[in-house]
């Protein structure tokens, strides 16, 4: 069995390149919260996820990072579910609720295929970890058959490292976010406590295996083919979490991550919990102090967004398009 090996600080750990393709959804253990549901029985105890892959929409999306979407759009593929349940999701209604289709492995693998004659830059598969089994099969076997656009992992990165090492040679551009620094916000607003540590150990990951597979890559119109991108979403009234998820990163990781720093909290449903501090956006003196900690900090590169970008406009329709 292929064994990786990844060192996180003093600890030397052997991690299972396998994991996914031999997973058994009998006793899932996909995520970080290892619930051991029998997942062809009852749905996962937090992501509610069956066996089934289960999908809400597959477009063309034109609102990634601009070496992500550029002028002919992301191939965006957004899972049902999720393995946390954010209060202020903007995708509520399928990460929640759970809205979409069941669809087959086979299904997945055309739907490659149909982004791709559709001009897609690349295959994003959004919010994927509890079907990450399902999905490395299909990738495997996609490229196998020679697809060749690169693949997106665009991932909350609460994500056991396991499953991020077995993507290794899979996913070729990680997209993840970094919602939380403090344990305490992280339980409050998306009951995942142990977030911090389990998403901070996931980036290592795929720093590490962007580096394995010879670092960033663009071609020559500027259309990222390898490469890691960390988002932060600012949220209201809480910039002083913010600048220490900042701090946390470039502690991490230094000036030269790449950076997405986001704005577009979008207050667009009634099920706040009580959460009367997230009923409005980011106002620009929130975002401008935020960049400007990044500034001097020292990061290289980061992206941010302009205009409005908190508008719901820049929701997608679930609508089963694509399914």
């Amino acid at each position: 069995m292929d064994q990786g090996t990844k060192k996180l600080g003093e600890e030397q750990v052997a991690l299972n390149s396998d994991f996914l393709l031999t997973h058994d959804l009998h006793a899932c253990e996909l995520c970080p919260i290892m619930c051991k549901t029998n997942r062809y029985e009852k749905p996962g105890a937090i992501c509610r996820a069956g066996s089934k892959l289960r999908i809400a929409r597959a477009a063309l999306h034109f609102w990634e990072e601009p070496p992500l979407s550029g002028k002919a759009g992301s191939g965006t593929i957004f899972f049902s579910h999720c393995t946390m349940k954010c209060a202020y999701c903007q995708n509520y209604e399928i990460s929640h609720d759970g809205f979409g289709v069941d669809i087959s492995e086979h299904r997945l693998y055309e739907i490659f295929y149909e982004l791709k004659e559709q001009g897609a830059l690349n295959i994003n598969l959004v919010t994927p970890s509890h079907f990450a089994d399902a999905i490395a099969r299909v990738i495997k076997r996609a490229k196998a058959d020679g697809f060749d656009l690169p693949i997106v992992y665009n991932t909350s990165a609460y994500e056991r490292q396991e499953a991020i090492v077995a993507l290794r040679d899979l996913v070729d551009i990680w997209l993840a976010d970094y919602r939380y620094a403090d344990n305490v916000l992280a339980q409050k607003y998306s009951r995942t406590r142990d977030y911090p540590e389990y998403a901070l150990k996931a980036i290592e990951q795929m720093k590490q295996n962007l580096e394995d597979r010879g670092g960033r890559l663009l071609n020559v119109e500027g259309i990222m083919q390898r490469g890691l991108i960390v988002r932060h979403l600012i949220l209201p009234n809480q910039v002083e979490h913010s600048l220490e998820a900042l701090q946390r990163l470039y502690d991490t990781f230094g000036a030269d991550l790449e950076l997405s720093i986001m704005n577009q909290f979008t207050p667009v449903h009634s099920r706040y919990q009580n959460h009367d501090e997230l009923k409005r956006s980011v106002s620009a003196e929130e975002y401008e102090r935020v960049l400007d900690f990044a500034d001097d900090l020292g990061f290289e590169q980061y992206y941010w967004q302009d205009g409005p970008a908190m508008s719901e406009s820049f929701i997608p329709p679930f609508d089963k398009t694509g399914v």
